[in-house]
């Protein structure tokens, strides 16, 4: 495509056109065996604008959560349902007296399950509670604890089952840590303090602290595209540690300028520094793929851009992180066994994109002792998304469990469900389902087992 001399927006187009209508397909179609042991539903999130509806950015468009149900070894069904949101049917962020209107949210980022509740996110507004089955129930707001917006991307602690998450905002407090228990209780709320107008994507929790990623991506109104943040050089990039357990102080530590979508994961070492690792943008980097997310002249083929992988090291007492370099190939949407969430991980993964001589979109595995790299075969010409880690029935290692990624063509035919061993990733996919119809690229999804 030449972004150059068309008016079409690439998260409208191809692999990432949106599909018009909800279907419910049943008993579909596998090549290969599905684990027998994979009980549970797969959910996905994404961005898909109803029928003649144009966002001016990718992550404007609807929620739509896409959901397959596997038992017995079988494929039971695929169903597609539009987050029912006020936005869905036009209600405004801001309302006219000026306020804000935390339900009017497009939920179309991640899909989680805490406490018995399953949870669309979108980081601006309050989570969205949908049915097993994808129907809406309705804002969820911890029976009325919380009161202002929730990340997308909470972190359990997989020792206590706690959700950790955060709100941050443009305007003061900029940040706020909260804890809710396994059973779903709100029962920490916290202002961060020193935190500034960054955009906070994601955070990370290790065993005893939450890291906070204060980057080189801030509040800007004057940007148009509807998301108004914007890349600021005079602003010093930052990386935070807070106690979990105390009232803070929080400690921060000066990174060089970047910004940061996504953690991998982070935790403490032998010598009780914070380690953190994720998929770093520079300048460059981080304009580039502005320019798909909002369809500018000039964007690349695909949504991410120049992100590399990267380790910082937190030492307390320090002013400066350590940071380092891991790989050289593009990556995002990085996963790991979340049994392994806050403390030390040997395997990570994450979809690959064009650079570095690699001209393909694929999985990666990175294994964290070795340094070795790994892509996993998911087809020419395919893309798949984030791919969800779910381990196997009694796993002997970090990695025996199974992938999970829906994958498609670039022109937005046909998609499927794989499933990929962990340990032998470079092997054929375990099993294939095969969807009754194109499923938009989108952003994260979660396992939920029975």
């Amino acid at each position: 495509m030449d972004s150059d001399i068309t008016l079409a927006k690439p998260y409208l187009t191809g692999h990432y056109q949106p599909v018009p209508d909800e279907v419910t397909a049943h008993h579909l179609p596998v090549r290969g065996t599905i684990p027998a042991e994979l009980n549970g539903r797969y959910f996905r999130n994404g961005h898909n604008p109803k029928p003649g509806d144009t966002p001016t950015h990718w992550f404007k468009g609807a929620g739509m959560l896409h959901g397959l149900r596997l038992r017995d070894g079988q494929a039971e069904w695929y169903r597609n349902r539009w987050v029912k949101t006020p936005a869905l049917d036009g209600a405004p962020y801001v309302r006219e007296d000026g306020s804000i209107d935390l339900t009017a949210s497009v939920a179309g980022t991640n899909i989680i399950e805490h406490a018995g509740r399953i949870l669309a996110l979108q980081e601006a507004n309050l989570p969205f509670e949908v049915t097993p089955e994808l129907d809406t129930l309705g804002a969820y707001d911890f029976g009325g604890k919380l009161k202002t917006a929730m990340t997308a991307h909470p972190k359990v602690d997989p020792v206590t089952g706690d959700l950790h998450f955060f709100a941050y905002s443009p305007v003061a407090p900029h940040l706020i840590y909260y804890i809710a228990s396994a059973d779903g209780d709100l029962r920490h709320q916290q202002v961060v303090e020193g935190a500034g107008p960054s955009m906070m994507h994601d955070f990370a929790i290790t065993e005893h602290y939450a890291v906070w990623l204060d980057l080189s991506v801030t509040f800007n109104p004057a940007e148009t595209s509807g998301i108004p943040y914007r890349w600021d050089d005079a602003y010093q990039a930052r990386m935070g540690i807070l106690p979990r357990t105390a009232t803070g102080p929080v400690q921060w530590f000066d990174v060089e300028p970047a910004a940061m979508l996504h953690v991998s994961n982070a935790y403490e070492d032998a010598a009780g520094r914070v380690v953190v690792e994720g998929p770093r943008l520079d300048r460059s980097a981080w304009e580039m793929s502005w320019k798909w997310w909002i369809g500018a002249p000039g964007y690349p083929a695909d949504p991410v851009a120049g992100a590399l992988q990267y380790r910082w090291v937190l030492e307390p007492g320090q002013r400066t992180a350590r940071e380092e370099m891991l790989d050289s190939l593009v990556t995002e949407f990085p996963t790991i066994n979340d049994d392994y969430a806050g403390r030390r991980n040997r395997y990570s993964y994450a979809v690959a994109y064009p650079g570095s001589g690699f001209d393909g979109v694929g999985i990666v595995k990175y294994d964290n002792d070795t340094g070795a790299r790994l892509l996993a075969p998911t087809g020419a010409g395919r893309i798949p998304g984030e791919a969800v880690f779910v381990p196997a029935a009694n796993a002997t290692s970090e990695d025996d469990g199974y992938l999970l990624t829906l994958v498609g063509d670039r022109a937005g035919t046909a998609s499927e469900l794989l499933v990929l061993d962990a340990r032998d990733f470079t092997a054929p996919p375990v099993a294939a389902v095969e969807l009754p119809r194109h499923v938009p690229g989108g952003i994260h999804g979660s396992w939920i087992a029975d």
